[in-house]
């Protein structure tokens, strides 16, 4: 081994050379003007590079001029010149289109691809490549075609390059199926948490109880001891407060949409912040037993997901794209109601209620009209009491399986380093 005088890169077999990667790479920088393929691609941090109608509803919308793109061709390596830093770099198998923030490299001579691109991939040549960043936002930061490729990296032979990104690709695979398979895992017991809380807040927890029919379609039997009644006669409904981008970012507590959307308990040390004043902290005050309600989204999926404030947040106030009730006195046990407003059985009431022009919107009135199950005060209590210990004990294993991922992710990083930098050697 020899020092490469590089702190990334470290020691480098002796063979090795150290040579700017514009030596083994080039851009290919083609304009799509005239058009020559409407086919557009997109680049993903997870699935590398794939057509765009395969990326779903999510990052940036496809340009309706297509001529502003660049053309990309198979075997080629996409780099996205904003996210690169994070890892948006992948092999391209397809002749298509792409936005003009991407860079196209193609190999030169004998240089093998896939191993450029695993050193493209590679979290510390990521991180040194920082330095040469422009922009104001860390998760923003642009960098030039010119600067990437002027850099200093490893170089191995061809035969040893193609060696390390066989090795890799087979390596990197087996990974990614374990990752898979813990993600499914992780899914299942999800759906495992919905079905247990679910059963209980519509079943209770004695199976020999005699039934009735609610009387409701998607709602089916419940214990003949429970009644239903609807939202508005437990309590009252508040939109919350809407101000400009000014208002926010100082002042007192404030509670966010993923405040309620992530959490089934609001979190007592909120991140946001706002300018209220007294007046507002007292209309849109954020008091023990309020249950809040997310109002707004793009898809019906995300409307009406709850989240119960357990402890009173002094001087908060909430955000306008949320709804809060209020129980009257005694008329849900809280605990019952952090689990029962996040079962399963609202969401037939919601997609066949809600109308959906642009976004999806939950009114006072729709969410007031809801229908909720009840059992006596004592009942809810000993559900809810079930459902914490229960409940505790899935996310365990959620959290177990969460760690394994974890920790696949960074012995991939780790295995992508040590061989793309010679410090492991690919056996034969």
């Amino acid at each position: 081994m020899k020092n490469s005088g590089i702190p990334w890169i470290g020691e480098i077999p002796s063979h090795w050379a150290i040579q700017r990667l514009q030596t083994q790479l080039f851009e290919i920088n083609e304009k799509n003007s005239p058009i020559k393929t409407d086919f557009v691609l997109s680049l993903t941090n997870t699935r590398g590079v794939i057509p765009y109608t395969e990326k779903g509803d999510i990052g940036n919308k496809s340009k309706d001029n297509h001529e502003e793109y660049k053309i990309a061709y198979p075997n080629t390596i996409v780099a996205n010149s904003m996210n690169i830093l994070i890892g948006s770099v992948g092999i391209c198998n397809y002749y298509g289109c792409v936005s003009p923030v991407y860079y196209i490299f193609k190999e030169r001579n004998e240089a093998v691809l896939r191993f450029f691109n695993y050193l493209l991939s590679c979290q510390p040549f990521q991180k040194h490549l920082r330095q040469y960043a422009n922009g104001i936002l860390e998760i923003r930061l642009r960098l030039s075609c010119k600067d990437i490729l002027q850099r200093s990296v490893p170089v191995p032979s061809s035969p040893e390059q193609q060696a390390i990104a066989d090795f890799l690709d087979k390596k990197c695979d087996e990974i990614d199926e374990m990752v898979s398979l813990q993600e499914k895992i992780i899914e299942e017991l999800k759906a495992y948490k919905q079905s247990v809380i679910t059963e209980a807040v519509c079943k209770g927890l004695n199976p020999d109880v005699p039934m009735k029919d609610s009387g409701i379609e998607w709602i089916g039997q419940i214990p003949e001891g429970w009644c239903i009644t609807r939202l508005r006669n437990l309590g009252n409904t508040q939109n919350g407060i809407s101000q400009g981008g000014d208002y926010f970012g100082e002042g007192f507590p404030f509670v966010s949409y993923s405040d309620v959307y992530k959490n089934y308990s609001l979190p007592n040390d909120v991140k946001g912040l706002a300018k209220s004043n007294e007046k507002e902290q007292e209309l849109f005050s954020v008091k023990s037993g309020d249950i809040f309600f997310t109002r707004t989204s793009e898809t019906i999926e995300e409307i009406g997901f709850s989240s119960v404030c357990l402890e009173t947040i002094p001087k908060a106030v909430f955000a306008g794209f949320l709804i809060r009730f209020r129980p009257n006195s005694n008329a849900l046990n809280t605990l019952y109601a952090k689990y029962y407003f996040r079962s399963d059985i609202h969401r037939a009431y919601f997609v066949k209620e809600m109308n959906i022009v642009i976004r999806a919107s939950l009114s006072q009135d729709l969410l007031k009209s809801l229908p909720v199950i009840l059992p006596s005060q004592q009942e809810q209590q000993e559900i809810g009491e079930y459902l914490e210990k229960r409940c505790a004990e899935i996310d365990t294993l959620i959290s177990v399986r969460l760690s394994k991922i974890d920790a696949l992710k960074e012995y991939k990083k780790s295995i992508i380093y040590e061989y793309i930098t010679g410090k492991k050697e690919v056996n034969g």
